[in-house]
């Protein structure tokens, strides 16, 4: 099978690769963000952001009115109190109590009586109020007496036909004010919800801002007013929502019974509007709640209140949003292509939730709106249409480290069958020399000290590269095979004693005393065989290790359930920094490299292979010139 390109130019340096392909990754990255942001922010997801918003406005702690708004509801109880919808006799009474407490305007919500072009175009919707000529005329009289009397209208003109805004007689001479309730029907979120207030259409200043600017004289100028947008010819601004029910409410019908003290409209704006459920057209949908629960009158008090308290949500400009998008945008390629899957999902949990408390926390304290649907989108943008690229890349690294992998262990096994029938087969022509140096040793012929120094050179020569072959063997088998145990209870005392004596020639050969120091013991479940070639293995070492005419010590002990077999030696000593790697296989001590002594390097490898496999631990202490101590525990 073909392999893939290389991920990588051949000839050039590993670094300079590295940091070629990071260089090369990183400007894509950004390229990428830049035109992902690009797009995203071209398309308008009013709709999302209308959501982030109304989540917003419910979900904090909700501001104080400001307690110069006023508010008269008719509602189902007026009229079974006066057995039907009031009509001008009652409203007149109304505001003759009104306007001894000179309230700062008196506003009515509810339509009282048509606009002239309603009546001339025929499209007259509004359940108006009802009563004799006469009763209309006193109450259009009462009316113009009151300071700063207004019937708010939805009715929004261009300069030019403002003279429109008139009522028929006998009302012409009372004042109408434009202030449309606006909704999201036909533009930014389609979903007809009540979010905004406009504060001016084609530079004329509507009755909202008016109104409020008797009590905030801030807002006169239009520019001042907080968190103001441009939208086709008019300027609005968001509604800062209090939670529904906050704004101070009085019955119809308690004012006119005189159960109300009539103080509390002193110096107020007072809003007349009704909750009778006669039209759909007297309830609106609020970022509290998509269903029509919200009267108008109450979201006229919450604009005039916006306004008075001039604090709207202010919007930060496009291009902070722009920024914003292509910071998280560029992050979110980054762990996509960098990280694991499951690491960076939960970075970028993380980081949107982050974003999202930022946000939250900045229109709640700072009244900051931070739109959050195109910085969150370019987070689900990033990671879902680049996870496959990143698939793409790492199924081909796998590839490669595959066919590497599969590569390395074919050499594996040839390295080891090698080994192995090598050794096997220099195993005869080493018997065959031990053998021919026996005969030697044994004829009775007198040979000179020169030719028995070689016979003995021979004879050591031939053991140790046995014992080499052995390990070798010993090891190849543990690399295909494994080690089966073949348990029995065995005095480990026993086996240390059968060791000692097998090696007292070794030691006597370079005038070695080996002691022991054996406590009783019981006996132990081990592998005889085996636990013979660990302790052999460690005896040899310190003998050949220890200098001329020293002494080895074999001791064993029983210590909390274990029985701990030491070997201490006399030698030269491992240095601190190679203690952790001398069960390494093919590992030797620089002090041992530097000796004649020979030595494969497996036979600490196996030792703690074949200790490890009877559930025990093997370790080694030693400090350079005073020797080792190499320590078995076997469990009980």
């Amino acid at each position: 099978m073909a392999t893939p390109p290389p991920l990588l130019k051949e000839g050039e340096p590993k670094k300079s690769r590295s940091f070629r392909r990071k260089a090369i990754l990183s400007a894509v990255q950004v390229i990428v963000a830049l035109l992902i942001t690009l797009v995203l922010t071209g398309i308008s997801f009013d709709y999302i952001e209308s959501y982030f918003f109304d989540f917003r406005v419910r979900n904090r702690y909700q501001p104080k009115p400001s307690g110069h708004v006023e508010i008269v509801l008719i509602d189902s109880a007026t009229v079974q109190r006066f057995k039907a919808v009031p009509g001008f006799k009652e409203h007149a009474v109304l505001l003759e109590k009104l306007q001894t407490q000179n309230p700062a305007s008196v506003v009515y919500v509810r339509p009282f009586a048509p606009l002239k072009e309603e009546v001339s175009n025929g499209d007259l919707q509004h359940a108006l109020l009802t009563g004799t000529e006469l009763e209309q005329r006193e109450f259009a009289k009462v009316a113009s007496s009151v300071h700063n009397f207004y019937l708010l209208t939805d009715s929004m003109h261009m300069v030019a036909e403002q003279k429109n805004l008139t009522l028929i007689p006998p009302f012409s001479e009372l004042n109408v004010g434009s202030g449309p309730k606006t909704s999201d029907r036909n533009i930014l979120a389609r979903d007809g919800v009540s979010r905004r207030i406009l504060i001016s259409y084609q530079g004329q200043l509507l009755l909202h801002p008016q109104l409020a600017g008797l009590f905030n004289q801030e807002i006169h100028k239009p520019e001042n007013i907080r968190g103001s947008i441009e939208l086709f010819d008019s300027q609005q601004v968001y509604i800062d929502y209090v939670a529904p029910g906050r704004f101070s409410t009085t019955k119809f019908e308690d004012i006119l019974d005189g159960k109300v003290d009539l103080t509390k409209f002193n110096n107020k704006l007072v809003l007349i509007g009704d909750d009778i459920g006669a039209s759909a057209r007297d309830y609106v949908s609020t970022p509290f709640s998509r269903e029509a629960t919200m009267t108008a009158t109450e979201l006229h008090a919450n604009m005039f209140d916006t306004l008075i308290r001039n604090s709207a949500a202010r919007p930060l400009p496009k291009w902070f949003d722009s920024l914003v998008t292509f910071l998280i945008g560029a992050l979110t390629l980054s762990i996509s292509l960098s990280l694991r899957p499951t690491k960076g999902i939960l970075i970028l949990l993380s980081t949107g939730l982050g974003f999202a408390i930022l946000a939250w926390f900045s229109f709640w304290i700072l009244g900051i709106w931070i739109e959050m649907a195109h910085p969150i989108l370019a987070i689900f943008t990033c990671y879902y249409f680049f996870i496959p690229y990143r698939l793409i890349i790492e199924n081909r690294r796998s590839w490669e480290y595959y066919q590497k992998h599969k590569l390395l262990q074919q050499v594996e096994e040839m390295k080891t069958n090698f080994i192995s029938m090598i050794s096997h087969d220099l195993k005869t022509p080493i018997a065959r020399i031990q053998g021919m140096t026996e005969i030697i040793a044994r004829d009775k012929v007198i040979i000179s000290s020169t030719q028995q120094e070689a016979v003995d050179t021979i004879r050591s020569s031939s053991v140790d590269l046995l014992g080499t072959i052995n390990s070798i063997l010993n090891y190849a088998k543990i690399e295909n095979q494994g080690v089966e145990l073949h348990l029995e209870a065995k005095d480990i005392n026993e086996l240390v004693n059968e060791v000692v004596l097998r090696h007292e020639f070794l030691a006597k050969l370079k005038h070695i005393r080996i002691t022991t120091d054996l406590e009783p013991l019981f006996s132990s479940s081990v592998d005889p065989e085996l636990m013979k070639q660990v302790f052999s293995n460690l005896l040899e070492n310190a003998i050949k290790y220890s200098p001329d005419s020293s002494s080895v010590k074999i001791r064993t002990r029983e210590v909390d359930g274990f029985v701990n077999i030491e070997f201490i030696d006399n030698g030269h000593g491992i240095p601190e920094n190679e203690l952790p790697l001398v069960f390494m296989k093919f590992f030797r001590s620089k002090n041992a490299k530097s000796s004649p002594i020979k030595g494969s390097g497996l036979g600490l490898y196996l030792a703690k292979y074949l200790i490890e496999l009877h559930r025990g631990f093997i370790f080694a202490e030693s400090s350079t010139g005073k020797g080792t101590t190499f320590t078995v525990k076997l469990p009980l």
